[in-house]
Protein backbone atom coordinates (compact mmCIF):
# COMPACT_ATOMS: atom_id res chain seq x y z
CA UNK A 1 0.00 0.00 0.00
CA UNK A 2 1.00 3.02 -0.84
CA UNK A 3 1.75 5.87 2.38
CA UNK A 4 -0.06 8.91 1.11
CA UNK A 5 -1.46 11.85 3.01
CA UNK A 6 -3.46 14.69 2.29
CA UNK A 7 -3.51 17.45 4.69
CA UNK A 8 -5.99 20.55 5.09
CA UNK A 9 -5.40 23.28 7.61
CA UNK A 10 -7.49 25.98 8.13
CA UNK A 11 -9.07 25.97 4.61
CA UNK A 12 -11.53 29.14 4.17
CA UNK A 13 -12.88 30.24 0.21
CA UNK A 14 -14.42 33.17 -0.59
CA UNK A 15 -16.23 34.19 -3.67
CA UNK A 16 -16.97 37.81 -3.33
CA UNK A 17 -18.11 38.54 -0.48
CA UNK A 18 -19.76 34.97 -0.39
CA UNK A 19 -17.96 32.46 1.86
CA UNK A 20 -18.24 28.90 0.70
CA UNK A 21 -16.74 27.49 3.87
CA UNK A 22 -14.83 28.00 6.64
CA UNK A 23 -11.56 26.51 8.63
CA UNK A 24 -11.82 22.93 6.98
CA UNK A 25 -9.28 20.86 9.03
CA UNK A 26 -8.69 17.26 7.53
CA UNK A 27 -6.26 14.66 7.40
CA UNK A 28 -6.89 11.12 4.70
CA UNK A 29 -4.68 8.97 4.13
CA UNK A 30 -4.17 5.85 1.66
CA UNK A 31 -5.92 2.67 2.19
CA UNK A 32 -9.84 4.55 2.81
CA UNK A 33 -12.45 6.48 0.83
CA UNK A 34 -13.34 9.50 1.97
CA UNK A 35 -16.56 11.06 1.29
CA UNK A 36 -17.44 15.06 0.92
CA UNK A 37 -21.06 15.57 0.69
CA UNK A 38 -23.60 17.98 0.57
CA UNK A 39 -26.28 19.77 -1.71
CA UNK A 40 -25.73 21.39 -5.35
CA UNK A 41 -23.92 24.68 -4.88
CA UNK A 42 -22.74 23.98 -1.47
CA UNK A 43 -19.29 24.08 -2.35
CA UNK A 44 -18.31 20.43 -2.94
CA UNK A 45 -16.62 21.15 -6.71
CA UNK A 46 -14.66 23.77 -5.08
CA UNK A 47 -13.44 22.00 -2.10
CA UNK A 48 -12.24 19.11 -4.75
CA UNK A 49 -11.04 21.85 -7.23
CA UNK A 50 -8.50 23.44 -4.01
CA UNK A 51 -7.42 19.92 -3.07
CA UNK A 52 -6.41 18.88 -6.72
CA UNK A 53 -4.56 22.70 -6.95
CA UNK A 54 -7.23 23.39 -10.32
CA UNK A 55 -8.27 26.74 -8.11
CA UNK A 56 -6.97 28.25 -4.83
CA UNK A 57 -8.27 28.96 -1.48
CA UNK A 58 -8.85 32.33 0.16
CA UNK A 59 -6.95 31.14 3.01
CA UNK A 60 -5.74 27.89 4.75
CA UNK A 61 -2.81 25.47 3.04
CA UNK A 62 -3.89 21.85 1.08
CA UNK A 63 -0.57 19.09 1.74
CA UNK A 64 -0.06 16.41 -0.33
CA UNK A 65 2.70 13.99 1.08
CA UNK A 66 4.13 10.69 -0.09
CA UNK A 67 5.91 9.01 2.58
CA UNK A 68 6.18 11.94 4.45
CA UNK A 69 7.80 14.07 1.81
CA UNK A 70 5.76 17.09 0.73
CA UNK A 71 4.84 16.49 -3.36
CA UNK A 72 5.57 20.21 -4.50
CA UNK A 73 2.66 21.78 -6.73
CA UNK A 74 4.51 21.59 -10.25
CA UNK A 75 4.85 17.69 -9.58
CA UNK A 76 1.12 17.35 -8.28
CA UNK A 77 -0.80 15.59 -11.52
CA UNK A 78 2.18 12.93 -11.67
CA UNK A 79 0.46 11.72 -8.10
CA UNK A 80 -3.28 12.60 -8.38
CA UNK A 81 -6.33 11.25 -10.94
CA UNK A 82 -9.15 13.59 -11.47
CA UNK A 83 -12.67 12.74 -12.42
CA UNK A 84 -15.70 15.18 -12.93
CA UNK A 85 -18.12 15.45 -15.10
CA UNK A 86 -17.16 18.69 -16.33
CA UNK A 87 -13.40 17.99 -17.51
CA UNK A 88 -13.29 18.20 -21.39
CA UNK A 89 -12.71 14.91 -23.83
CA UNK A 90 -11.45 15.77 -27.56
CA UNK A 91 -14.85 14.97 -29.30
CA UNK A 92 -12.77 14.37 -32.50
CA UNK A 93 -10.27 11.80 -31.56
CA UNK A 94 -10.65 7.94 -30.45
CA UNK A 95 -10.70 6.89 -26.88
CA UNK A 96 -7.29 5.39 -27.39
CA UNK A 97 -6.08 8.34 -29.57
CA UNK A 98 -7.18 10.75 -26.35
CA UNK A 99 -5.44 8.78 -23.74
CA UNK A 100 -2.22 8.84 -25.73
CA UNK A 101 -2.36 12.77 -26.56
CA UNK A 102 -3.37 12.90 -22.41
CA UNK A 103 0.23 11.09 -21.70
CA UNK A 104 1.76 13.01 -24.05
CA UNK A 105 0.83 15.92 -22.56
CA UNK A 106 1.29 14.57 -19.03
CA UNK A 107 4.87 13.90 -20.32
CA UNK A 108 5.16 9.64 -20.01
CA UNK A 109 5.24 7.01 -22.21
CA UNK A 110 1.23 5.82 -22.73
CA UNK A 111 0.75 2.37 -21.27
CA UNK A 112 -1.28 0.16 -23.64
CA UNK A 113 -1.41 -2.45 -21.24
CA UNK A 114 -2.98 -0.65 -18.27
CA UNK A 115 -4.88 1.38 -20.72
CA UNK A 116 -6.41 -2.15 -21.92
CA UNK A 117 -7.39 -3.22 -18.49
CA UNK A 118 -9.24 -0.01 -18.00
CA UNK A 119 -10.75 -0.26 -20.74
CA UNK A 120 -12.14 -4.16 -20.25
CA UNK A 121 -12.48 -2.90 -16.75
CA UNK A 122 -15.02 -0.11 -17.32
CA UNK A 123 -16.78 -2.19 -20.31
CA UNK A 124 -15.18 -0.22 -23.12
CA UNK A 125 -12.84 -2.53 -24.69
CA UNK A 126 -15.16 -2.84 -27.76
CA UNK A 127 -15.31 0.84 -27.90
CA UNK A 128 -11.83 2.12 -27.94
CA UNK A 129 -11.32 3.11 -31.15
CA UNK A 130 -14.49 4.80 -31.90
CA UNK A 131 -14.61 8.17 -31.97
CA UNK A 132 -15.61 10.16 -29.16
CA UNK A 133 -18.46 12.31 -30.36
CA UNK A 134 -20.34 8.73 -30.53
CA UNK A 135 -20.38 8.03 -27.29
CA UNK A 136 -23.02 8.43 -24.92
CA UNK A 137 -22.35 10.20 -21.48
CA UNK A 138 -22.44 7.38 -19.26
CA UNK A 139 -19.26 5.96 -22.04
CA UNK A 140 -18.05 9.30 -21.52
CA UNK A 141 -18.15 9.32 -17.62
CA UNK A 142 -16.36 5.74 -17.87
CA UNK A 143 -13.48 6.87 -19.98
CA UNK A 144 -12.99 10.06 -17.52
CA UNK A 145 -11.79 7.01 -15.22
CA UNK A 146 -9.19 5.57 -17.93
CA UNK A 147 -7.92 9.10 -17.82
CA UNK A 148 -7.79 9.22 -14.14
CA UNK A 149 -6.09 6.09 -13.37
CA UNK A 150 -4.37 5.39 -16.09
CA UNK A 151 -0.81 6.56 -14.62
CA UNK A 152 -1.99 4.54 -11.42
CA UNK A 153 -2.07 8.11 -9.41
CA UNK A 154 -2.02 7.22 -5.32
CA UNK A 155 -4.54 10.31 -4.90
CA UNK A 156 -7.73 9.70 -6.60
CA UNK A 157 -10.37 12.25 -7.11
CA UNK A 158 -13.70 12.18 -7.75
CA UNK A 159 -16.41 14.82 -8.28
CA UNK A 160 -19.79 13.16 -8.79
CA UNK A 161 -18.43 10.08 -10.07
CA UNK A 162 -21.46 8.43 -11.08
CA UNK A 163 -22.98 11.05 -13.22
CA UNK A 164 -25.11 10.11 -15.65
CA UNK A 165 -23.64 6.29 -15.16
CA UNK A 166 -27.02 3.39 -15.25
CA UNK A 167 -26.90 0.97 -12.59
CA UNK A 168 -24.28 -1.21 -14.33
CA UNK A 169 -21.65 1.59 -15.12
CA UNK A 170 -22.22 2.64 -11.63
CA UNK A 171 -21.62 -0.97 -10.40
CA UNK A 172 -18.45 -1.28 -12.28
CA UNK A 173 -16.96 2.17 -10.73
CA UNK A 174 -17.54 1.40 -7.34
CA UNK A 175 -15.76 -2.18 -7.75
CA UNK A 176 -13.04 0.00 -8.89
CA UNK A 177 -13.20 2.76 -6.47
CA UNK A 178 -12.87 0.22 -3.68
CA UNK A 179 -10.13 -1.41 -5.62
CA UNK A 180 -7.97 1.19 -5.89
CA UNK A 181 -8.89 2.34 -2.47
CA UNK A 182 -7.00 -0.77 -1.14
CA UNK A 183 -3.16 0.84 -2.03
CA UNK A 184 -4.22 4.42 -2.75
CA UNK A 185 -6.48 7.72 -1.40
CA UNK A 186 -9.92 8.16 -2.86
CA UNK A 187 -11.88 11.33 -2.38
CA UNK A 188 -15.21 10.89 -3.24
CA UNK A 189 -17.68 14.17 -3.79
CA UNK A 190 -21.24 13.51 -4.33
CA UNK A 191 -24.74 13.87 -2.86
CA UNK A 192 -25.57 10.23 -4.01
CA UNK A 193 -26.20 7.82 -1.12
CA UNK A 194 -24.65 5.09 -2.71
CA UNK A 195 -21.54 6.60 -3.60
CA UNK A 196 -21.28 8.08 0.06
CA UNK A 197 -21.80 4.13 1.22
CA UNK A 198 -18.55 3.27 0.03
CA UNK A 199 -16.89 5.96 2.14
CA UNK A 200 -14.86 5.34 5.54
CA UNK A 201 -15.96 8.99 6.87
CA UNK A 202 -17.85 11.86 5.28
CA UNK A 203 -17.86 15.65 5.45
CA UNK A 204 -20.75 17.77 5.20
CA UNK A 205 -19.71 20.99 3.75
CA UNK A 206 -22.65 22.25 5.35
CA UNK A 207 -20.74 22.01 8.76
CA UNK A 208 -18.08 24.77 7.66
CA UNK A 209 -20.27 27.55 6.49
CA UNK A 210 -20.01 29.72 9.45
CA UNK A 211 -16.64 32.27 9.28
CA UNK A 212 -14.66 31.56 12.75
CA UNK A 213 -12.79 33.79 11.91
Amino acid sequence: MTDYKLVLENLVKYFGRRLVFSQINQIFTSGNVYGISGPNGSGKSTLVKIIANIISPTRGTVVHLLSDSIIIPEKLLEHIGFVAPYLYLYDEFTAEENLIHFSNIRGIKFDKERAEFLFRKLNLIDRKDDIIRGYSSGMKQRLKFIFALLHRPQCIILDEPTSNLDNNGKERVYDLILEEAKSNLVLVASNEDSDLALCKNVISIENYKQNKT
